[in-house]
């Protein structure tokens, strides 16, 4: 279930998944997309992955450059920024539990949002591709329908 929706996002957002090299830091670059002015974010993982060709092609096709993105631990970011957000969105059960075990004494809202890994899927370019937009569009769906993204207002 969603959190209640309020006026715009946290000041501060966390996207998290397992290795930090699709799903989240996909989630956290169309959250500073949308709403990069009002509100900070970043991306980590419960471990450490490799960056991922087909995450950085399916962002590339709406205009969001991933090919710098260097996958983070928690840990890693905890060591550079602190763990100061507002707002943990979990992607995957691994990360889900990482962030709860992390804020257990911290003052954080911990959501998690089942999302599918699309690295496993087999078949041709075109097939791997079409699983990597799939997530990419539930990703943005989801975000502009949590933090309230009304066009026009939020531009």
């Amino acid at each position: 279930m969603d959190a209640p929706t309020r006026a715009g996002p946290p000041h501060a957002v966390l996207f998290a998944c397992a290795q930090n090299a699709v799903r989240s830091p996909m989630a956290a670059a169309m959250f500073r997309r949308l709403f990069g002015q009002m509100s900070y974010s970043r991306s980590a993982g419960a471990r450490k992955g490799e960056a991922d060709p087909f995450a950085v092609a399916v962002m590339d096709e709406i205009g969001i450059d991933l090919s710098k993105h260097r996958p983070r631990t928690f840990e890693e970011l905890e060591d550079l920024d602190g763990l100061n957000f507002d707002l943990i969105i979990t992607l995957s059960p691994e990360a889900h539990h990482k962030a709860l075990e992390l804020t257990r004494t911290l003052a954080v809202d911990v959501e998690y949002w089942p999302t599918a890994d699309p690295t496993g899927t087999e078949g041709s370019r075109e097939q791997r591709l079409d699983s990597y937009r799939e997530l990419r569009d539930f990703l943005m769906a989801r975000i502009k329908k949590r933090f309230g993204w009304r066009p026009g207002v939020n531009e």
